[in-house]
């Protein structure tokens, strides 16, 4: 296995905080779906698979980026770039505390995932 920066360790680490929230949130939403009574049904399912499906996407890039498979660096940039948007508006709908941490962690990831030693370990002599 080739040397894994620490820069690509941060950013495994937050795609799989990332993902494992997905899934978390997507279980819940299946959850209350069997459980309760939802306005939408196919939405709500809809919702809880496609949760479920992200975390599990999420987790598969995160242990990419621990083998240091190059391809994880762009679903991981596009990922942060997607969170970033969803951060400012939870700021605008005065949820703060979800979406403060959202851009923070996703401005790591970006910083982790585009920075010299990353680009080494993924690109070598080619980035």
């Amino acid at each position: 296995m080739p040397n894994r920066p620490m820069t690509l360790t941060v950013a495994a680490a937050i795609m799989g905080l990332e993902g494992v929230t997905a899934l978390i949130l997507g279980g819940y939403v299946g959850v209350e779906t069997v459980i309760g009574k939802p306005a939408d049904l196919i939405s709500s399912i809809f919702v809880a698979g496609f949760g479920i499906l992200v975390g599990a996407v999420l987790l598969r890039v995160a242990w990419g980026m621990i083998q240091v498979d190059r391809w994880t660096r762009s679903p991981g940039v596009l990922t942060q770039i997607f969170a970033l948007p969803v951060g400012v508006t939870l700021i605008q709908s005065d949820q703060q505390a979800i979406g403060i941490p959202l851009i923070a962690i996703a401005v790591i990831g970006l910083v982790a995932l585009l920075s010299p030693p990353t680009t080494q370990a993924l690109y070598g002599d080619q980035g």
